[in-house]
């Protein structure tokens, strides 16, 4: 095959690498983009995607089985049941549907796909391991946007019944019983869903409390969710590896006491690290972080001149979203616009039930930064639709400073309180204060009000509560 030679070239098609190639494109830049598995990368086809179809598909039969012990609102359910293969069906028909969309998207705006795996030659050429045959691509500009993969324990590796959050999504039946070894975001998501569509729910948890990386204000609630559906939690508990025939995974608790349990499957979810293996980047002169991560600055430029890295690759937070919006940046930058990234009201979301929702500062950690605070939540229990929606558990809380009350960080534990992130973001990028969100006519009945209210509040002018 001959060589190709354009103005940018992006390596990984996930959503980081394929929205910068797409906005290339829409700029006029001659763009060419390599993947080696699928477009859409991890969060389309064995991630974001197809773990919330199944977290819906789980809600769904949830439920219905509670319908059918009782009818709070005359709604009768008999004998529930669910076609776990169907629901794979229709999980991997709306991957199917996006990645489609994906590829529909990159041809309309004249992106060059090749299909291989890329190992780069210099700083601005890469070989391409295609099944035609290889490929040699120069380019003035390169993006690495190679994402992440799942992390294995030492004495856990992947292979069999240990699986990772891939092979969760895509079991041939529902197992009767699993071990989810970690109580981060991923192990909850998938651990809660298995649990709703009938398995026997164990989660292992090395720190002291569920969902370490949110403050324990917003994790209260999911951790009463997971005891009603009748999941099993130990904390402060470290897995070291399965018995002799692998039907047994042992923990050992804080004090060394260990206890073996049984399983059909352990789900290894302790964090993703960046891919780097396989790239050839030793061949570059870039500045890695002690992580594993390529080190950037607020332009997502790396220490190589026109070498660009974003996403998962580059560090955390390990979001999509994230990745989509330097992507962008990224490929007006290369356009000749002036563009640098802010990562203040980036949101991040747990998609557990309830579901949880943070964009910026919590309490505590505007306090570490030397802010005076106020502080406010409102109640789900108190919002009038939470409670048609049977969905009271929950609260929206707001964070501001004491003088200015400028707005620092909102954050939300509730049911469908992830469509409220938009909110949450676009007042803390416009830099609304209390005054500002107190100020806004929020339409009722909606969850949305919530948000209204805890601003309220935190003026010392609540209304219903």
């Amino acid at each position: 095959m001959r060589d190709i030679g354009v103005k940018v070239l992006v390596i990984g098609g996930g959503p980081g690498g394929y929205v910068t190639a797409i906005r290339a494109g829409q700029l006029g830049l001659d763009v060419a983009l390599v993947e080696e598995q699928y477009l859409g990368g991890t969060c389309l086809n064995v991630g974001c995607i197809p773990s919330k179809a199944l977290i819906h598909a789980a809600d769904a039969f949830g439920h219905a089985v509670e319908q059918a012990k009782s009818a709070p609102f005359g709604l009768r359910v008999e004998r529930p049941s669910i076609d776990f293969p169907r629901t794979l069906e229709w999980k991997d028909s709306v991957v199917g549907r996006l990645k489609g969309g994906v590829t529909a998207l990159l041809k309309r705006h004249n992106v060059k796909t090749v299909r291989g795996r890329a190992a780069m030659l210099d700083g601005k050429t890469c070989r391409v391991e295609a099944d035609t045959g290889p490929q040699v691509i120069r380019a003035e500009h390169v993006v690495l946007a190679t994402g992440s993969e799942p992390v294995a324990l030492p004495g856990l590796p992947f292979g069999g019944k240990v699986i990772s959050s891939t092979e969760a999504l895509a079991l041939p039946a529902l197992p009767q019983r699993l071990v989810v070894v970690g109580a981060g975001y991923i192990g909850l998501e998938l651990g809660t869903a298995y649990a709703k569509l009938g398995s026997k729910v164990t989660v292992v948890e090395a720190e002291e409390r569920i969902l370490p990386a949110y403050d324990a204000e917003l994790a209260r609630p999911v951790a009463r969710r997971l005891q009603a559906l009748g999941v099993e939690v130990l904390t402060r508990a470290r897995a070291s590896s399965l018995s002799g025939d692998g039907t047994a995974l042992r923990v050992e608790d804080a004090g060394g006491t260990p206890r073996d349990l049984a399983a059909d499957y352990f789900l290894v979810a302790v964090g993703r690290r960046p891919r780097v293996s396989g790239l050839a980047l030793e061949r570059l002169d870039l500045t890695m972080n002690g992580n594993g991560s390529v080190r950037i600055d607020e332009r997502c430029a790396t220490s190589m001149r026109n070498i660009w890295a974003i996403g998962d690759l580059s560090g955390e937070p390990m979001l999509a979203h994230r990745a989509m919006a330097q992507g962008s940046m990224v490929a007006e930058i290369i356009a000749g616009q002036r563009r640098s990234f802010d990562k203040i009201a980036i949101p991040a979301i747990c998609f557990t039930d309830p579901e949880v929702v943070s964009v910026g500062l919590a309490p505590d950690a505007a306090r570490a930064a030397g802010r005076e605070v106020v502080t406010a939540t409102f109640p789900l229990q108190a919002n009038g639709r939470a409670l048609t929606l049977r969905a009271e558990d929950g609260f929206v809380r707001v964070v501001a400073r004491a003088d200015n009350h400028l707005v620092l960080g909102i954050a939300a534990v509730g049911a469908g309180v992830s469509e409220l992130a938009g909110s949450f973001s676009l007042a803390l990028e416009m830099g609304a204060r209390l005054e500002d969100i107190a100020g806004t006519i929020h339409a009722h009945p909606t969850l949305s009000e919530a948000f209204h209210e805890a601003s309220l509040r935190a003026l010392g002018e609540a209304v219903h509560v």
